[in-house]
């Protein structure tokens, strides 16, 4: 059975493994194909690619910071999965170049923010040691009162002090989700809507917006997620079967920074066929 995971991150954003010990680590757990999804740059495909195992495909791809209306009058944060775009589109690498330093100043204020609180957090420090290519965000943050002993885990940071609704949380200007898909369209792109129905996250779209993306171009819906449940997943799967949409199946790996295995989710062969046979824009490598 070939096995497919289509989310993973590296040092190139949130991820504790850096592309080569990601594509390793992916050839350890018996993965045939897995996918590099940093959050907004592509930095991490080229070492991934060089270093890949023999055997093991690499999707290159990226995860885009979004915001949408949720279908009840508000907006909400969406994350969509790019898969197999032309990285060099001009508008594409642009906006991915808007948001990385949208995520490096907001990384900054909410250190800052803590410092003036009496964290000992150094907010110059943190941004020197991430390089202007890589996305920075609060993981690194997390990771920094880890590493203080202010908290014991990443997870614990973002409950107590880094999560929506604390006095240290600040929202980011995201780019619109159907702009997102239209751009990943235009070069030659396929993209998923991730963990769409992860409610214990925070609020989350309706049907209803799944249905209007999906006419937009939104090609498929990650269904088999660590955050959703059995009753979550018979639902998605059921959006994606009523409107056409390809159903994909992620771990959401990120290394140590987060309690998950790579692979423990994988994506059905033939989804992944489906998934791919519309992309004009880049190619999978290696195998």
């Amino acid at each position: 059975m070939v096995r497919i995971d289509l989310h993973t991150h590296s040092t190139a954003s949130d991820g504790s493994d850096s592309p080569e010990e990601l594509v390793a680590a992916a050839a350890r757990a018996g993965l045939d194909v897995v996918a590099l999804t940093d959050h907004d740059t592509t930095v991490g495909w080229a070492p991934a690619t060089a270093a890949l195992p023999p055997g093991l495909r690499l999707v290159p791809g990226a995860e885009l910071s979004c915001v949408s209306p949720d279908g009840n009058g508000r907006h909400v944060t969406v994350h969509l999965l790019a898969y197999l775009f032309d990285d060099t589109s001009g508008e594409l690498a642009d906006e991915q170049l808007r948001l990385r330093a949208e995520r490096r100043e907001r990384l900054l204020r909410m250190a800052v923010m803590m410092r003036e609180d009496g964290f000992p957090v150094d907010p110059e420090l943190l941004l020197a040691e991430l390089p202007e290519s890589s996305s920075a965000g609060r993981p690194h943050l997390a990771a920094a009162l880890v590493r203080a002993g202010v908290v014991s885990s990443v997870d614990e940071a973002f409950a107590r002090y880094l999560g929506a609704g604390s006095p240290y949380h600040l929202r980011r200007a995201d780019t619109p989700v159907r702009r997102a898909i239209e751009m990943i369209r235009r070069a030659g792109g396929v993209t998923v809507l991730a963990h769409p129905f992860a409610r214990a996250r925070g609020p989350v779209v309706t049907a209803g917006v799944i249905t209007d993306l999906a006419e937009c171009g939104l090609a498929g819906l990650e269904v088999n997620h660590p955050d959703h449940d059995p009753e979550t997943r018979a639902e998605l799967a059921g959006i994606a079967r009523e409107l056409g949409l390809v159903t994909t199946g992620s771990s959401d790996y990120h290394g140590v920074h987060k309690s998950l295995r790579i692979g423990q989710e994988t994506t059905d062969p033939e989804q992944f066929e489906r998934l791919i046979s519309s992309a004009t824009g880049n190619h999978v490598r290696g195998g």
